[in-house]
C-alpha cells in the first residue's frame, strides 16, 4: 500500500527542465501560433514557472511586453536566464492576479490550471484583467491519454501499487480533457470558446534519458518515484523499461498531447 502523497509544486527549474520542460517548449510554438494574437500587444502568463512560455511569446509573438505571475521559487529561474526588457516577472496567485482589471490584451496559461485549486476563480481572473476582444487561453496536458512519457509511468505504478492510483494525474486532474476546459471558459462569460489538442514528439536518446528525470523528486510523479525504497524503484525503473517502445539504436520515440482553449473577453 502506497504511502507517497501529490507532490504538485515544482521549486528548481534546473530540474524542471529536463522533465517536462523541454517538451512544454515544443507545445508553447503551437499554441501561439494557433492564437493568432497581434504583434505589438501586453501579455500575461499565468503561473509562468521557469519563463518557457514567457519566452517563447518574446521569440514568436513580437509583444509590446510580457508579464509573468508565479508563486513559487522558479520565479528566480525565470528572472535569472530571462534578460529580455520587454518581460518582468512578480509573485503572484492565479487567483488573485497582482494585476488592475483591464491591463493586458492576451492572458495565458501554460501546464498551471489543473494544479490550481479554485480553476473557475483563476479563469475569471485572467478575464478580468484582460481587455474587451482580448484573448484568455491555456494549455494542460492530456494526463488521461497521450502523455505518453507520464501515461507509461502511471500506468506501471498503478499495476504494481494499486493503491497508487490516487496519485495519477490522470485520474487527480478531470479537467485536462477538452469537454471540462470549454465548460470552464464558457462558464467564466468567455466567447468564441474554441478548444484543440497540440501534439509534440517526445524522442528520447536512450531508457536514462527517459528515467533520470524522474528521480529529481518534484512533481507528482518524480515524486512518487523517490519515496519508493530502493528494490520497489528498481522494480519500478524495470517495469517500464519493458513496456516502453524502443527504436533499434535503444531510442524511445512518444508523443506529449497538450489539450488546449482559448476564448474572447466581451
Amino acid at each position: 500500500m502506497t504511502e507517497a502523497k501529490p507532490q504538485d509544486h515544482w521549486s528548481a527549474g534546473d530540474l524542471y527542465e529536463p522533465f517536462v520542460g523541454r517538451w512544454s517548449r515544443l507545445v508553447a510554438r503551437e499554441f501561439l501560433t494557433w492564437l493568432a494574437v497581434p504583434a505589438g500587444v501586453d501579455w500575461l502568463d499565468v503561473g509562468s514557472g521557469t519563463g518557457a512560455l514567457t519566452q517563447t511569446i518574446l521569440d514568436q509573438a513580437s509583444p509590446k511586453s510580457v508579464r509573468g505571475v508565479e508563486p513559487s521559487a522558479m520565479l528566480e529561474h525565470a528572472k535569472a536566464t530571462i534578460q529580455d526588457p520587454r518581460a518582468s516577472f512578480q509573485h503572484g496567485d492565479a487567483q488573485s492576479l497582482p494585476l488592475e482589471s483591464a491591463a493586458v490584451d492576451a492572458a495565458v496559461a501554460g501546464l498551471v490550471l489543473n494544479f490550481v485549486p479554485d480553476t473557475a476563480r483563476a479563469v475569471a481572473e485572467m478575464a478580468r484583467v484582460t481587455r474587451p476582444g482580448g484573448t484568455v487561453a491555456a494549455y494542460v496536458w492530456d494526463y488521461e491519454g497521450k502523455m505518453e512519457l507520464l501515461r507509461y509511468f502511471w500506468n506501471a505504478v498503478v499495476t504494481l501499487d494499486r493503491d497508487a492510483s490516487v496519485l495519477d494525474e490522470g485520474t487527480r486532474f478531470p479537467i485536462c480533457r477538452p469537454e471540462p476546459l470549454a465548460a470552464l471558459f464558457t462558464n467564466a462569460g468567455l466567447r468564441d470558446v474554441e478548444t484543440r489538442a497540440i501534439d509534440a514528439p517526445t524522442h528520447f536518446k536512450d531508457f536514462d534519458d527517459y528515467w533520470t528525470p524522474f528521480l529529481s523528486g518534484q512533481g507528482p510523479a518524480p515524486g512518487y518515484a523517490v519515496s519508493l525504497d530502493y528494490e520497489r524503484q528498481t522494480i519500478l525503473r524495470d517495469f517500464i523499461r519493458g513496456r516502453l517502445p524502443k527504436e533499434r539504436d535503444g531510442s524511445i520515440k512518444l508523443i506529449a498531447r497538450a489539450w488546449a482553449v482559448r476564448g474572447r473577453v466581451s
